[in-house]
């Protein structure tokens, strides 16, 4: 079967060790189905695969990918949700839980094998596209903000970095569920999306907001770290899932964290239950994933070199 996948292991230039071609189709496992991929999206966690992230030379080669939405063996229109053994279904006792690509060959490609438990049923009003946007960016931010941030309607966020696939989904969901919601950004075009999407407002990146908001939704890292801090009310809230900037910010701000008793949480995925109540309200709300663009998977690299080069405002999805 034709796929995308890592050859090689690759720090400073991950696109070198990524291929297009020819795999093995997935085996049959015990508790384990075999879903036809329609549509696939891509996270930064498939670059960090590429650089040798949590993808060891050991497990190469690895179809990449760990979002897919699809049709399962009886037909059924399906969406997978990536974290393997978070349950212990379909894995042994002893085995930790992991994301596909980490241990298992992922969804680039027209085929991918998943314990029976990880599919869930495709809403009909989400398309094979937008639906498989969501498990790992929509998801990781659906349990940032409502798991973990905890905020509730009338409460102020704001999201750091908007157009990334988890800022942007922070942004939409946010303000479908009633939150003000500011947002930053280097680019201008970022900060308009942004507000076309329903921030009340948006910023340069680092620029001092209107007001201290009680949560912030933080992917950035390094970058963005102290002015993060900065923007929080007292006891307010910081959700971290990522750091693309780096993960050793200049200044840590600690002296503002315990004086102003800030919480820190760091949040990675979701459970299958918050990404089932993720689907639910997107198809009830008409909440839709914002995708950037849609490729074939034969042309995998493009999509791979605007994720690098941090071009686009929302998701890149792959179809096969």
């Amino acid at each position: 079967m034709f796929a995308a996948y890592a050859a090689r292991i690759d720090r400073d230039q991950p696109l070198n060790g990524l291929e297009l071609g020819e795999r093995p189709a997935p085996e049959a496992r015990p508790g384990w189905t075999t879903v036809n991929v329609k549509a696939a999206s891509l996270n930064h966690h498939d670059l960090w695969s590429l650089r040798g992230v949590g993808l060891g030379e050991e497990a190469l080669p690895m179809i990449l990918g760990c979002d897919a939405a699809g049709t399962d063996q009886d037909g059924n229109e399906v969406v997978l949700h990536s974290v393997i053994g978070q349950s212990g279904h379909g894995v042994g006792p002893d085995e930790p839980r992991s994301i596909l690509t980490e241990r298992y060959q992922g969804t680039f490609a027209e085929q991918v094998t998943v314990p029976a438990w990880n599919v869930l049923p495709k809403p009909k009003e989400l398309s094979f596209a937008e639906a498989a946007c969501l498990p790992t960016a929509w998801l990781t931010a659906y349990r940032m903000l409502f798991t973990n941030a905890g905020v509730r309607p009338g409460d102020s966020v704001l999201v750091q970095g908007a157009g990334g696939g988890v800022a942007t989904a922070a942004i939409v969901l946010g303000a479908a569920a009633g939150l003000r919601v500011f947002a930053t950004s280097r680019s201008e075009d970022k900060r308009k999306r942004a507000v076309e999407l329903g921030a009340e407002a948006a910023l340069p990146s680092g620029e001092r907001l209107p007001q201290r908001v009680d949560a912030v939704i933080e992917t950035v890292g390094a970058a963005t770290w102290s002015h993060s801090v900065k923007s929080l009310k007292p006891g307010g809230t910081l959700v971290i899932s990522g750091a693309t900037s780096g993960f050793h910010p200049e200044r840590t701000e600690l002296n503002r964290i315990f004086f102003l008793e800030l919480k820190v949480v760091g949040s990675t995925m979701g459970s299958k239950d918050e990404l089932a109540s993720l689907l639910h309200f997107c198809a009830a709300k008409g909440v839709r994933p914002v995708i950037d663009s849609t490729l074939p998977l034969d042309r995998a690299r493009e999509g791979f070199a605007k994720l690098a080069e941090g071009e686009m405002f929302g998701k890149v999805v792959l179809t096969v």
